[in-house]
């Protein structure tokens, strides 16, 4: 497989070998300013006060690492304290500023995506638009600024976008044809299955974004299918587009909604939102004749193009919050958004002959990608700094040479108390999992009384089976999922174990939610242990005397914090894989079902090959199919469960007896960091201050805009 970088205007950055030599290096002036080009003054005086803070952050932590390699760099052997602060410090040096945040546009071939995106970065043709024989072969990404880097083997350069363009083709369009049907030029597709292009800094699209096209759904084969599947996993925001003459009566939407809630439930995605593209395709008096809202009545093209946006918001809105409620957690923070549609049109963006550059909602589009990106920049920088500071009251602590009365007495009360807790959390880990026993036995139910009707809708085509044998075949070669270009997409395992998922979503996206503890929801059980933990070890600090070295209260606190925090991390990776083992498990029983079918050739192949697939079927369903699916999920619930306790285990006893081993002859004299240390204390206050001055400008910005809304100025425009 074969990647393709192309980067515009600029050449690749290289890797740097010394990552944690990063925060000594001082950005200029104007390469800092220009990566805030994209947002509003108001949102970049805020943005520069995080990243200061970050990069101060970063000095502080180099220097303190720097200083801990030289007072050990001639020892023979290092304690394993000294270790644990250098490979945390490091760890943390060398932590990525903020992972992009993949924005991901799925729909049909010609809904609109390539043309949106031109229209966001404000480049008109750059990306293939879909025409007869025109399309997006690839996943194209497209971002700011070089926020990604993936190791290429082929390089294109170009200063100009028509340029780049024109070297892109063939490594991102599908075959072209003459008018005689004969191929024309050679496609280098699938020798290229990604394409990553990376604009300058730019004044509308912040670094930080990546949008990533996906090839349509209606120009599918079996490695833009695997592609499309791994894709959408990685997306915290998901646009599913559909054209004005299909969202209505077609399909493909709908299918790209429902994965699109699956991936909420699976992956990373938390934001899903349904944009309906080319609004300005509107035929008058067609619209007159059937309009059936409104007194008023509609003088020209642009007040009925307006007022049908209006019409087609408010009922997709109330369509797609009913899927998602049936399907989310009712606190899930799709459903509190302002907005889950949006009436877009790339040719009006352009034109202006209808719409104002407003009313074709690219702006709102681009409004959206920069608050995503600072509300992600704030709640990252405030937990880097954090921790941070937690990681810098240790190393100070080290070096302090008070010896607290009934020092190793406090330590043990603390290791009991945790060690209550973590048998305690154990529990509340099970009792939320055992919230899925009931939804799964009743969704197994369910499949056992249904699976034949799901099969027959799968199978029995009302055309008969004329060119249906080879799709069935297919079907059977690739373990029972293919997707084609003049089909829907077929897959008989998710099918089989839909009525499961039926019965466990709104339960499993519960357990993975986010909110006030209940009996289902399993992080904020997680938060409740950490708080428990932070109250014990100040109540023990004030009642002891830890009152003249807070440094080790603190430090306690602030380490529990980083230790389970990165337990979201592997709860997230582990979901997906628990989410997936039903039609996984359901693949593996009714894999010598499909390789049997697949062999069936000769007069009357596919109904024999039906048949085959039926009799497989009844033969597994009556062996226990379903529930071994129901089994295996529950199994990797325990496997999650184990390993949360594991690490918890694990990181509070190396935390206990990292703070509890000071005059046990473990540490040698260490640097001084002291130094280091209040620069750190410092930069831990000024996080409030940096957000309460965003609170100041929002509330000052939102005074100026209700007292004189003409004067008020531009979005752009310095308070």
């Amino acid at each position: 497989m074969a990647e393709t970088k192309d980067v515009f205007g600029q050449e690749p950055h290289p890797v740097e070998d010394d990552l944690y030599k990063e925060p000594t290096r001082k950005r200029r002036k104007s390469d800092r300013d220009q990566r805030f080009r994209a947002f509003p003054s108001m949102e970049q005086s805020a943005l520069k006060e995080y990243e200061k803070l970050e990069s101060r952050t970063r000095r502080v932590l180099s220097n303190t690492y720097q200083k801990l390699i030289q007072s050990v760099f001639l020892d023979d052997s290092i304690p394993n304290g000294v270790k644990y602060l250098i490979n945390r410090l490091l760890a943390l040096i060398e932590k990525p500023t903020v992972d992009p945040i993949y924005i991901g546009l799925f729909g049909s071939t010609g809904a609109g995506k390539s043309s949106l995106i031109n229209a966001i970065i404000q480049q008109a043709m750059f990306l293939p638009v879909s025409g007869e024989s025109i399309c997006t072969s690839c996943i194209v990404q497209v971002s700011s600024g070089c926020c990604v880097q993936y190791e290429a083997k082929i390089h294109l350069l170009s200063d100009q976008a028509e340029e780049l363009s024109i070297k892109l083709d063939p490594y991102i369009r599908t075959q072209r044809r003459d008018w005689d049907g004969e191929a024309a030029e050679m496609r280098i597709w699938p020798l290229i299955k990604h394409v990553e292009v990376t604009l300058p800094k730019s004044d509308l699209i912040p670094e930080g974004v990546v949008l990533v096209d996906i090839p349509g759904t209606g120009d599918f084969n079996s490695k833009r299918d695997e592609m499309w599947k791994k894709t959408i996993d990685k997306c915290s925001v998901i646009w599913v587009i559909s054209d004005i003459e299909r969202v209505s009566g077609g399909r493909a939407h709908e299918d790209l909604l429902n994965e699109s809630i699956k991936a909420c439930q699976r992956g990373f995605c938390r934001d899903v939102a349904l944009v309906v593209t080319k609004m300005d395709k509107l035929h008058l008096p067609e619209y007159l004749r059937e309009r059936k809202v409104g007194n008023q009545a509609i003088q020209s093209q642009r007040e009925a193009v307006l007022e049908r946006n209006e019409m087609i918001k408010l009922q997709r809105t109330r369509i797609l919050k009913e899927k998602l409620k049936r399907k989310l957690p009712a606190d899930f923070k799709v459903l509190e958004a302002s907005d889950l549609v949006y009436t877009v049109s790339a040719q009006e963006y352009w034109q202006q002959a209808l719409l104002t550059e407003e009313e074709t909602e690219i702006p709102k589009l681009r409004e959206y990608i920069r608050k995503s990106l600072l509300d992600k920049k704030k709640r990252t920088v405030t937990k880097y700094v954090t921790e941070a500071f937690g990681l810098l009251l240790l190393t100070d602590s080290f070096n302090s040479t008070q010896n607290l009365p009934n020092e190793h007495l406090h330590m043990s009360v603390l290791r009991r108390f945790a060690e209550e807790k973590v048998e305690l959390l154990e529990k509340a880990i099970a009792q939320c999992f055992a919230c899925m026993e009931q939804p799964l036995q009743e969704g197994v139910r369910t499949a056992r009384t249904s699976y034949r009707c799901i099969l027959r809708a799968c199978l029995v085509r009302s055309k008969g089976n004329q060119g249906f044998h080879q799709t069935l075949k297919a079907v059977c070669l690739k373990n029972g999922i293919y997707a084609s270009r003049t089909l829907a997409r077929i897959d008989l395992n998710e099918a089989l174990t839909q009525p499961i998922y039926d019965q466990i979503d709104p339960v499993f996206g519960s357990i993975f939610r986010t909110g006030k503890p209940t009996g289902s929801a399993l992080m904020p059980h997680i938060d409740a242990f950490k708080h428990s933990l932070q109250e014990k070890m100040t109540e023990i600090g004030i009642r002891s005397g830890w009152k003249y070295d807070s440094c080790k209260k603190n430090f306690l606190i602030q380490e529990i914090s980083a230790i389970l925090g990165g337990l979201e991390d592997h709860i997230l990776r582990r979901k997906r894989r628990i989410y997936e083992s039903l039609t996984a498990s359901v693949q593996s029983d009714l894999k010598l079902c499909y390789e049997e079918a697949a062999q069936i050739t000769g007069k009357k192949a596919c109904e024999r090959m039906k048949d085959a697939i039926r009799r497989g079927v009844d033969r597994q369903v009556a062996e226990g199919m379903f529930e071994r699916a129901q089994e295996r999920m529950q199994h990797q619930f325990q496997q999650l469960k184990a390993g949360i306790v594991e690490k918890v285990k694990g990181s509070i006893t190396t935390m206990l007896a990292l703070a509890s081993s000071q005059g046990d002859g473990l540490y040698k004299e260490l640097a001084d960091v002291g130094s280091e240390y209040k620069e750190m204390e410092k930069l831990h206050r000024s996080l409030r201050e940096v957000a309460e001055n965003a609170r100041l400008r929002k509330g000052m910005q939102e005074f100026l805009l209700r007292a004189s809304p003409s004067k008020a100025g531009p979005p752009g425009t310095s308070l």
